[in-house]
């Protein structure tokens, strides 16, 4: 996310799906590695060996011994000050949106957590979770103008699903009374 050189030192900020953490780089420490870090960029995926100045939860600080390039960004990150604000960005490109927006990153994970608790709580009732086609040969379940595609394999049209209820109404009637489908 940030990185700031100093000579023969200097301070990166990484950011992944735990938290964010400041590297402090040394050349007396990496050695001939060091041309590496000098090689970082903003928006570079690195990967380090290193010891931490605190234990796992109450660590804030690294030194790496040995650092790696994994990948390099093309294009370059929004400016971090402001932050990610165009909605059409935001929307269009939901990568950037998470990884500049930390709040959007604990939406997604509050969503997972909602969805596998209702899924806990159905289950323990006895309900069964179905999947239900995407394409039908016919469509039905509501008053909407269907999608329609060619099925080249099948050699067939099909039309996108406007309704989950006309087979779950065929679930009930073979014998399955509590079956849904909690994701669309």
């Amino acid at each position: 996310m940030a990185l700031r050189g100093h000579g023969k030192a200097g301070f990166g900020h990484l950011l992944d799906g735990t938290g964010r953490i400041q590297v402090y780089f040394r050349a007396d420490q990496l050695g001939d590695q060091f041309r590496r870090y000098e090689l970082l960029d903003v928006g570079i995926g690195s990967g380090s060996r290193a010891r931490c100045s605190a234990p796992a939860p109450a660590r804030s600080r690294c030194a790496p011994s040995a650092v790696e390039l994994l990948a390099k960004a093309l294009r370059p990150l929004p400016e971090k000050w402001h932050g990610l604000r165009d909605p059409e960005t935001r929307f269009r490109q939901r990568y950037v949106d998470l990884f500049m927006n930390l709040e959007v990153r604990e939406v997604f994970r509050k969503r997972a957590r909602l969805t596998a608790a209702l899924r806990a709580f159905l289950d323990a009732r006895g309900f069964l979770e179905v999947e239900t086609p995407v394409l039908q040969p016919l469509y039905g379940g509501a008053f909407a103008r269907p999608f329609v595609t060619h099925h080249n394999a099948l050699d067939m049209e099909l039309f996108l699903r406007i309704s989950n209820e006309l087979y779950l109404k065929r679930l009930i009637v073979g014998g399955l009374d509590r079956c849904l489908r909690v994701l669309a």
